[in-house]
């Protein structure tokens, strides 16, 4: 499965970046092969608008069946679940931290009804 994670900086050890559509950057899993790259994100930084959804097609492009991130706006939620993929809310630490949790089952995809609210 591949997952996309909402971080600060290009290195392993990055903290999340609570932003979805703003992130810096995102750090791209493959769970099954261990395989890591990261996608920079300076499109969704320069947006004057809709940066989140810009950002949610990027991850139906990468073929992302998973998003790691604090909060997702309004439209990239919709674009994100008309894509099939899911997304799990995360609260600080780092890309590594991200990833044990998703494996251990710590991390419960967001329902509609708990969906960030911040602009994405």
């Amino acid at each position: 499965m591949k997952l996309a994670i909402s971080v600060r900086s290009s290195d392993a050890a990055a903290p999340v970046d609570p932003r979805f559509g703003r992130a810096q950057f995102f750090r791209i899993v493959d769970t099954e092969t261990g395989e890591q790259r990261v996608l920079d994100n300076a499109e969704g930084i320069n947006a004057v608008q809709g940066a989140g959804t810009q950002a949610a097609q990027m991850m139906a492009r990468e073929g992302v069946k998973g998003v790691l991130t604090g909060h997702v706006g309004p439209k990239a939620w919709s674009t994100l679940q008309a894509a099939g993929i899911a997304v799990y809310s995360l609260e600080g630490g780092s890309a590594e931290q991200a990833i044990e949790a998703f494996l251990s089952g710590k991390l419960q995809p967001m329902s509609p009804e708990k969906q960030g609210c911040h602009n994405s």
